[in-house]
């Protein structure tokens, strides 16, 4: 027996136990390894549905040419189609992926062009825009757009979550998978919550999207967003096909988290993969940890793609000591930053939007702080800063007597007490003066640059890997 074509191969890929990372505990862990498919990347699934969607819609003609924009992966399982379909393939894509992504797709015969990670997605100069542009000048053009193109999640409810329930034997009772484009999840979820509604869906983000924050809150708030090097997963946008609906809860993996585990799952597993993989998998021991397995359970978490795509990053010892992954001082996590001070179990000080300045500047000096949260009632509606304070004075003494209510600024934002000391480093050094922690019971404190300096100044010696 033989396939007809390449593009026959997709999907199908195994699962596989992981024994140490799950040993000795209730419970089953396996991994579903997308690297088995063709273009060795889960991308492939919903680059064969996406071109044949559009050539039965008439959207892509023969002849035509597709332009997306991709962080690697989703090219790659394009490039594979249009070759055998006869489609030529130009792509964009951001500066922070690894040149290996980007010489695969030249390889094939594919014109790529780099763009800025750094700039807003709706900046000219962004990859999201420049394809777009693209798109609209070359004619007989198709322009995929995976973010927002429904066939994306369509591929993963065809053929991903079908694949969980019939070879877990439909024991799968948690399905864990990162969040990029949201295709993946949410259409695997659509399907598995369809066979059982009790099923788990756990999201994965990176430390510097704004996914977790929106699942919390239902809201785009853009201080959370900060620059991360995992590729492939996490977003500054929220893409038409994530459906947060299906998901139970989103875990934040920081970088160096990511990229010790990826390496330890090569060397203690055997599975080669890329980066968000060990994001995935970490963020699943964290899972595990607070919500921990029953003997019965079966954990399936979705590894997206192979390791040698990243052999130039984060499987390079030099690469990872000059972003200082290797060799690092201990990175506290948010309990850590509060267990150092005194004060870790005071009562949070706030003002109420209805108070005047002056009571907003005497309870600061009163207990000695440099921010203030903002009230209505029992929420939490802003807040104040000394900063903020500051320049209110220097242009009108009189500025004391308005109402708190009128000068705030935005709520601080609120963190989980587990993220590690990373991403609250760039938020604070972004220009936020400070964020709050939830904390247990439904408390919340408040954490600021001089509880960060505090809490580094006391880390240990250099953990290693």
């Amino acid at each position: 027996m033989w396939y007809s074509s390449i593009i026959e191969t997709v999907g199908n890929t195994p699962l596989v136990k992981l024994n140490t990372f799950h040993k000795g505990q209730p419970g089953t862990v396996v991994a579903k390894v997308e690297y088995f498919n063709p273009g060795h990347s889960v991308k492939d699934r919903i680059a064969l549905k996406m071109i044949e969607d559009a050539e039965i819609s008439g959207k892509l003609k023969p002849g035509g040419t597709i332009i997306e924009g991709t962080s690697g992966n989703t090219g790659m399982g394009l490039a594979l189609v249009a070759a055998v379909k006869g489609y030529k393939c130009i792509f964009t894509t951001t500066d922070k992926q690894s040149m290996e992504k980007v010489n695969l797709l030249r390889a094939l015969g594919c014109e790529v062009q780099i763009c800025p990670t750094n700039v807003e997605p709706d900046d000219p100069r962004s990859y999201y825009s420049v394809a777009r542009r693209l798109s609209q000048e070359i004619p007989n053009s198709f322009y995929p757009d995976q973010y927002n193109n429904l066939s994306n999640k369509e591929a993963h409810y065809e053929t991903t979550g079908p694949e969980l329930w019939e070879q877990t034997d439909g024991r799968i009772t948690h399905f864990v998978a990162g969040i990029g484009t949201g295709g993946t999840i949410t259409g695997a979820a659509m399907y598995l919550k369809e066979k059982n509604p009790d099923i788990k869906i756990i999201g994965i983000d990176s430390v510097g999207s704004i996914f977790k924050s929106y699942f919390e809150t239902g809201e785009f708030d853009k201080r959370h967003i900060a620059p991360y090097l995992t590729e492939g997963i996490g977003e500054d946008i929220i893409p038409e096909n994530v459906d947060f609906s299906l998901i139970d809860d989103i875990i934040q993996c920081p970088d160096r988290e990511a990229f010790i585990t990826t390496r330890k799952l090569a060397r203690s597993e055997g599975l080669f993969v890329g980066g968000s993989c060990g994001s995935a998998v970490w963020g699943a021991m964290q899972y595990i940890k607070k919500n921990p397995l029953k003997p019965d359970d079966v954990m399936a978490i979705l590894l997206p793609d192979s390791g040698t795509r990243y052999v130039s990053k984060f499987y390079n010892d030099e690469w990872m000591r000059t972003n200082g992954f290797l060799e690092e001082n201990h990175r506290p996590d948010m309990q850590e930053v509060i267990g150092n001070r005194k004060d870790d179990g005071r009562a949070l000080i706030t003002v109420d939007r209805d108070e005047t300045l002056d009571k907003a500047i005497e309870l600061m000096n009163r207990h000695n702080i440099s921010q203030l949260p903002v009230t209505n009632g029992t929420d939490i509606v802003g807040s104040l800063s000394e900063t903020k304070i500051l320049g209110l004075l220097t242009k009108s003494a009189e500025s004391r007597k308005k109402k708190v209510g009128s000068v705030m600024d935005e709520p601080f934002p609120v963190v989980a007490a587990d993220l590690k000391i990373d991403q609250i480093t760039r938020m604070l050094t972004g220009g936020l003066a400070a964020v709050m922690v939830r904390l247990d019971g439904g408390r919340y404190t408040i954490v600021t640059r001089s509880d960060l300096i505090n809490a580094l100044s006391r880390s240990p010696e250099p953990d290693r890997e």
